[in-house]
């Protein structure tokens, strides 16, 4: 059985959590996209790019936002998205299934609930970032499960220092809802 095959069996023998609607809580949805390269299961993150008034600026994430009134439902937001901040286009991709919704932790984030999608493409996809993405990497995620890369980081947030649980990649560390979408994930297909 390949290692899709075998997530794909995983997340069909669970359901998601679905977080209860807060008041005010916008719903968002991030896609999750892996591809099974020499290395093992890759999965894409993207760099946000730095910018005024956003309050994820720089930090590693999967792609995805908040839905439009557009948007059929979460799926079609994670499909628009990934396809806007990346160019890929997960139409032609492989749905695995969904993860648990989130919320932000930090009461100075814009409240969202954020359900995360699971994809697959048969091969590293053309990659074509937006101005919202500084960059776009794959990340085998057997080198997620190092102890030297899995460990807490502190990081100064608005002038107070705070400790998370962390992926540090070296230049890229990998922090916050991304983190705790990523462990769980990482833990259930015995990556880790």
């Amino acid at each position: 059985m390949s290692a899709i095959e075998d997530v794909r069996r995983r997340l069909a023998t669970r359901r998601p959590v679905e977080a209860p609607p807060e008041p005010g809580a916008q719903p968002a949805a991030v896609a999750l996209i892996l591809h099974e390269g020499k290395d093992g299961l890759e999965a894409l993150f993207i760099k946000r790019a730095v910018r005024p008034g956003d309050p994820w600026s720089g930090q590693v994430a999967f792609p995805g936002g908040r839905r439009d009134a557009a948007d059929a439902d979460l799926l079609a937001t994670a499909i628009r998205e990934t396809r806007e901040e990346v160019g890929v286009e997960l139409r032609d991709a492989t749905l695995l299934g969904a993860l648990d919704d989130l919320q932000p932790r930090t009461p100075t984030l814009p409240p969202v609930v954020v359900r995360p999608f699971v994809f697959a493409v048969p091969a590293r996809p053309e990659l074509a970032t937006n101005e919202e993405v500084q960059r776009a990497f794959w990340v085998p995620l057997r080198r997620l499960a190092n102890p030297e890369v899995h460990r807490e980081v502190t990081l100064t947030l608005r002038g107070e220092q705070r400790t998370f649980p962390a992926y540090n990649l070296g230049d890229d560390v990998i922090w916050g809802m991304t983190e705790r979408i990523l462990t769980p994930f990482v833990e259930m297909i015995g990556e880790a």
